[in-house]
């Protein structure tokens, strides 16, 4: 089922709702403009953030969380906090702590969802059993991992107890990883775009514009609502009001199964973030 509107979820495996959109802050650092464009989100109803501890603000998303709550009279439940261990803190015990200071620096009691940022060789299993600890102790209401290729998901479901339930992934009309997220299907794993914009790549693609103005929309909404009807959760950056706005006004129309092939046919495997093969850090 498509979504129609901006707090519509999917179900994970595990029973939990999870927002198909949501606010992403890589790259924003703290300060006001962090803190401003949280709350303005929620206020303008996205119900789902997320953050990591390598972006270093999640004291400022904590406080943005805080007063967006207030400014929307919502709930604490009524939204959807993702954030992520970095590669330095995989292992078991330094999970667990990498949790910890990420709840401590949000000023939050659990995260809804907590995920492995990369598959650092040798070190995702560790780190994945805290996770599930976490996960058995209600700490968390869902696991899963970010960056992580078919041959990373086989390996971790090998050697551990709870499959993931959410893989977070760079994913946009130029990079479409339709096998990825076959396999995540077949497996019950729900995938997410990271960068679904390309990083602004896309903006003046000539394909693009020319379906954006068959649908009277802009090029970043024609990719979000791709993303959506493609069954993918998606969490574009921004930190200017009407952005945020224009970003998440994508439930009043729907692309025709053409228009979706033409968008999947730009594809050419080009990352504009590292390889999760091949990466050093």
């Amino acid at each position: 089922m498509t979504a129609k509107h901006l707090q519509d979820t999917t179900t994970l495996y595990n029973g939990v709702s999870m927002p198909w959109f949501g606010l992403g802050v890589f790259k924003v650092e703290e300060g006001p403009e962090l803190v401003n464009a949280v709350r303005t989100a929620i206020r303008h109803g996205y119900r789902s953030i997320d953050t990591a501890a390598i972006y270093g603000n999640e004291e400022g998303v904590g406080q943005g969380i805080r007063e967006g709550l207030e400014a929307a009279g919502i709930k604490r439940e009524d939204l959807f906090v993702t954030s992520k261990v970095w590669n330095a803190d995989l292992g078991y015990e330094s999970t667990l702590k990498a949790y910890e200071e990420s709840l401590r620096k949000l000023g939050l009691e659990y995260l809804d969802l907590y995920l492995i940022h990369w598959p650092v060789e040798g070190k995702y299993t560790e780190a994945w059993k805290a996770l599930e600890m976490l996960y058995k102790q209600g700490r968390v209401k869902a696991i899963g991992v970010s960056n992580f290729q078919i041959h990373h998901l086989e390996q971790l479901m090998k050697e551990t107890e709870i499959k993931p339930m959410v893989n977070q992934v760079e994913y946009h009309p130029r990079l479409t990883q339709k096998e990825l997220q076959a396999y995540c299907q077949e497996n019950g794993i729900q995938l997410e775009a990271w960068s679904p914009l390309m990083q602004g790549q896309l903006l003046d693609q000539e394909d693009l514009l020319r379906i954006a103005e068959k649908y009277q929309k802009s090029i970043a909404q024609i990719i979000l609502r791709w993303d959506i009807q493609n069954g993918v959760v998606t969490i574009p950056k921004s930190t200017k009001e009407h952005r945020i706005i224009e970003n998440a006004d994508i439930f009043d129309f729907e692309l025709s199964a053409e228009d979706m092939q033409r968008i999947d046919s730009l594809n050419q495997n080009h990352r504009v973030g590292p390889d999760p093969d091949n990466f050093d850090f």
